[in-house]
């Protein structure tokens, strides 16, 4: 291994899964499903060709038509997008890759015309998003959302329990519900867009309930030791904030131990800021308010990732745009080999260019026998 390569690549235990490193492949929005958002052979193909990854954790699925907030994401609430999803799992476990799929609601941002019969997108309070939102005609401005009434609200859980349902016959490992970047979930957490006088608003307490719910009910279909949860705490994306971040964001962390999570998945940066976290913000108070695996994201390259783990102030690392260009990422780091550059221009929807079009590094037909790295616990 070059030198400074010491624990991003040892295998270790998550819940009953395990992993072949320390490296995660963060959700990545891609925009590349098929018609009714069914995934498809492409995705397949570049999941599979990034099965090297510890564990991969997928774009965000949409837990029902009312959760949609972009045009080609993939959902997990029909029987077709299960079996689309089949095919991916497959190919990832025939790669001897882990894969947990991401649960997504958008909540406010979304616009009527990617919603069902053009509803109001939905959300904790009418509070309109600033800014624009991609539909399948372009860029429209964000329109102001209905909030959710009181009695719908276990209709939303409804849909986290059903996509669950859908995950594990679609033959997942595991889950990761979304509450970050400015969705559903994140909307009730944040004192800028829940203005509710109800048991969902107000304090902390009652603001992370709805996360609670969702994450109990989650958890009942799988297991707490394979479902993670993602949160953002100071991501500014999607026009949201929190006027004490460090305090909510630690509120949360803590309130999740009782769950026995697989892990805590944090962006600990701001994607509206070049990247960069908010002044004054501890990025590791959410860390060290949780008892149990932490996944950090944010900008992260190989040697800052092994600062973090050698540190304790990760357990995992989730890389997001090297995995873009780089299907091989784990191998480029056990060679020190240099990296791909990503092509914003395919990010977003298209076709295998800028997709399944990385080159993968040529791996030498006989190489020298590695002793095999002791096997360790990630846990706290």
């Amino acid at each position: 291994m070059p030198k400074g390569t010491k624990t991003l690549l040892k295998p270790a235990r998550l819940g009953p899964n395990t992993l072949k490193n320390r490296v995660v492949m963060a959700p990545l929005t891609r925009n590349r499903a098929g018609e009714g958002n069914v995934p498809q052979a492409m995705n397949a193909e570049y999941y599979a060709q990034r099965a090297s990854a510890g564990l991969i954790i997928t774009e965000g699925s949409q837990v029902s038509p009312q959760g949609i907030g972009y045009p080609g994401t993939p959902g997990i609430h029909t029987p077709e997008q299960v079996k689309g999803w089949q095919k991916i799992t497959k190919a990832v476990r025939d790669m001897g890759g882990h894969i947990f799929l991401q649960l997504w609601h958008v909540g406010r941002i979304s616009h009527p015309s990617l919603q069902e019969d053009g509803e109001l997108p939905v959300a904790p309070s009418a509070i309109r998003p600033r800014g624009e939102v991609f539909t399948q005609e372009g860029l429209k401005s964000f329109v102001t959302p209905r909030g959710l009434e009181t009695g719908e609200i276990p209709g939303v859980v409804g849909q986290f329990r059903r996509a669950a349902e859908n995950a594990m016959m679609a033959g997942f490992d595991g889950v990761e519900i979304h509450a970050a970047n400015g969705y559903l979930l994140d909307q009730f957490l944040r004192d800028s867009t829940n203005f509710r006088t109800d048991r969902y608003g107000g304090s902390r307490v009652n603001r992370m309930r709805l996360l609670n719910e969702v994450t109990e009910i989650v958890a009942g279909v799988w297991g707490a030791d394979r479902v993670g949860v993602r949160l953002s705490p100071v991501n500014s994306f999607n026009d949201i904030s929190d006027t004490d971040p460090e305090a909510t964001f630690g509120f949360v962390a803590r309130e999740l131990n009782r769950f026995g999570l697989a892990y805590l998945h944090v962006v600990e940066t701001d994607d509206m800021t070049g990247g960069s976290a908010t002044d004054g913000y501890d990025t590791r108070a959410v860390r060290d308010n949780f008892a149990g695996v932490y996944i950090a994201n944010g900008g992260y390259d190989q040697d800052r990732a092994e600062e973090a783990l050698a540190s304790g102030a990760a357990d995992l690392v989730a890389f997001g745009k090297p995995f873009i260009a780089n299907p091989d990422l784990p191998e480029r780091f056990r060679r020190g080999a240099p990296l791909n550059k990503a092509d914003p221009e395919t990010f977003y929807g298209g076709d295998a260019r800028g997709y399944t079009d990385y080159p993968a590094l040529v791996v030498a037909a006989s190489r020298a026998p590695e002793i095999t790295p002791q096997l360790t616990h990630v846990s706290r």
